[in-house]
């Protein structure tokens, strides 16, 4: 199998990409390595953001451990379910993580409901530890897209703009081949390419900018949950654009719509509303919101920061 990829109008030539390594007879799949260097680096992210606002990092590091394997978990049962005529036959398949097949939606609505309860459990702010731990989460997204690289996955129909890729048809899966793909095929040095937009990439840049956007929000927000709620709104219109390029799409059953462009929708403007209707609650209390007894005007971080107990729920 050909293990080239291609951005020629970037003048990118990358020869000999490999999916794993092996060590030994033991075989690693790149996938799962940049999915757990994701992780480590959504964590660090994470207890870095704790400590800048005086919460305990050990109430992080330890929901990480939980979350980690409950999102992956639900990433996919999401995926599974949406892809089910491709396991129905063979069950076994559900457990064969090597080739993709994790849906970052699954992902994040285990992750939110595990965080629910583990608040509940260790009496934390729920909507605080939402705003710390979605950096980190976007963080992962930022790296974690990179699998699909590797894995020659998730791209979209033929383009011939700057970021345009090319891969050799041998090397992806023959049912995400359109027919607008398949009439665009070209032969370089002899082997066949197929040349689409590089989503991975493009998701992989939105969330870069939406992290940065997210760090510098965070220290201007008005109320706890308010920076997660900017993330599920900047994912879901991010998503939304790039879902619709992609020629793998997950579908809503007898609709036929693509599930995560509405998932990304609803998300987006759920957020938005929920982000309005409190700001206007604030502005018109004169801009000032009570934490744990505290008047705060500049954000429920800065409150929490300063006080070094923002990370507990008031009983």
């Amino acid at each position: 199998m050909n293990m080239n990829i291609n951005f020629p109008n970037l003048h990118i030539y990358l020869n000999h990409v490999g999916k794993s390594i092996h060590i030994g007879s033991f075989e690693i799949a790149f996938y799962g390595l940049t999915l757990a260097f994701a992780m480590m680096m959504g964590l660090l992210v994470t207890l870095r953001e704790a400590k800048r606002s005086g919460q305990k990092e050990d109430d992080y590091f330890d929901l990480a451990i939980i979350a980690i394997i409950c999102s992956l978990i639900g990433a996919r049962i999401y995926y599974v379910v949406f892809a089910w005529d491709r396991y129905k036959d063979n069950l076994l398949q559900v457990f064969n993580l090597r080739q993709g097949g994790l849906a970052i939606y699954g992902g994040v609505i285990a992750a939110i409901i595990t965080t629910f309860c583990f608040c509940k459990k260790r009496k934390l702010k729920f909507p605080l530890v939402c705003d710390t731990a979605g950096l980190g989460l976007v963080t992962g997204q930022i790296i974690g897209r990179w699998g699909n690289f590797f894995n020659r996955e998730c791209f979209g129909e033929y383009t011939n703009n700057l970021l345009a890729m090319q891969l050799p048809v041998n090397a992806v899966r023959q049912g995400e081949i359109t027919e607008s793909i398949a009439a665009h095929k070209v032969v370089v040095d002899g082997i066949e390419y197929i040349q689409v937009h590089p989503t991975f990439l493009y998701e992989s840049l939105w969330n870069l900018a939406l992290l940065l956007f997210l760090v510098w929000y965070i220290r201007r927000k008005k109320f706890d949950g308010e920076v997660f709620l900017m993330y599920l709104c900047g994912y879901g219109v991010g998503r939304f654009w790039v879902e619709s390029l992609r020629t793998d799409q997950l579908l809503v059953p007898v609709i036929g719509v693509p599930v995560s462009m509405v998932v990304g929708a609803v998300m987006a403007v759920t957020a938005a509303i929920w982000i309005a209707v409190v700001r206007s609650k604030i502005a018109k209390s004169g801009g000032v919101q009570k934490i744990d007894g505290i008047q705060n005007d500049k954000g429920t971080g800065d409150a929490a920061a300063s006080t070094g107990e923002g990370t507990k729920e008031t009983e």
